[in-house]
């Protein structure tokens, strides 16, 4: 009989989410699951880790539970950190992150601690995906998406992935039977026009809302943005090597 792989599970919406509770849900049909996540959201952290304040880890799962779980005070990224430095003695098969409550394509994956959690994983040499579902609505529907999740997980798990990448996923909003297929993508090149909400408190003291608008700056039919918006899961793989290698020659020719 072959042997089940391990995979940890993380998110950055908290532990208590139901997208996280979906893909606990998957993964325990595949194999079995260790879950550390944040004791509460950590939203748009990006990879945040945490140095100044002390961390704290509690197990949440009864002994004997089919899955085992802890939450974290820190980070998403903290999580993953925890898990293959103090409660694993072998690292995992797989690292999955998600299931977040909203997009991840984009842009958005530089701020996502969903998919920094992800990116963590894949740093330590796991094979790693950060799966996202286009509704910010905390009761989302993620049964629609768990055959996708766990298509595309055990892909990985069978072939792998390509050194020094992760995989970002994005569902859209869609029931399965409308979801069209799943589509490798580039990220769309976007940006967030900003603005901050200034308010007075009674007091006269000024505070601020950070607000803003997506806008798309591209409509190419391989971007993960137009894979969304025309019915499929897109999937870009992401490195976590920054180095613009494409630079390096007209930099060369600087008087440095």
């Amino acid at each position: 009989m072959a042997k089940k792989p391990f995979i940890l599970v993380t998110n950055d919406d908290g532990i208590t989410a139901p997208g996280i509770r979906a893909l606990i849900d998957v993964m325990s049909q595949i194999g079995d699951v260790l879950v550390v996540a944040p004791d509460s959201p950590q939203s748009a952290t990006g990879h945040a880790i945490t140095i100044n304040n002390t961390l704290h880890l509690n197990k949440i799962s009864e002994e004997g539970a089919k899955v085992t779980e802890y939450s974290c005070s820190g980070t998403p990224v903290d999580c993953v950190k925890f898990a293959v430095a103090e409660i694993l003695k072998h690292k995992p098969d797989l690292c999955v992150s998600g299931i977040n409550h909203g997009s991840n394509s984009s842009i958005n994956v530089i701020y996502s601690g969903t998919m920094s959690a992800a990116v963590e994983g894949g740093i330590e040499g796991i094979p790693s995906i950060g799966f996202s579902l286009l509704d910010y609505d905390w009761n989302a529907d993620f049964e629609q998406v768990k055959t996708f999740v766990k298509k595309i997980a055990l892909e990985v798990l069978e072939k792998g992935l390509p050194q020094g990448t992760v995989l970002n996923v994005n569902f859209p909003k869609l029931k399965e039977k409308e979801i069209k297929g799943i589509k490798i993508c580039r990220q769309a090149k976007a940006i967030w026009q900003e603005k901050f909400d200034k308010r007075t408190t009674p007091q006269g003291k000024n505070y601020y809302w950070l607000t803003g608008e997506f806008i798309n700056l591209e409509h190419g039919e391989d971007t993960d943005e137009w894979a969304l918006q025309n019915g499929y899961v897109s999937v870009v793989p992401v490195q976590f090597d920054l180095t613009a290698h494409h630079a390096i020659p007209q930099l060369n020719t600087w008087n440095l």
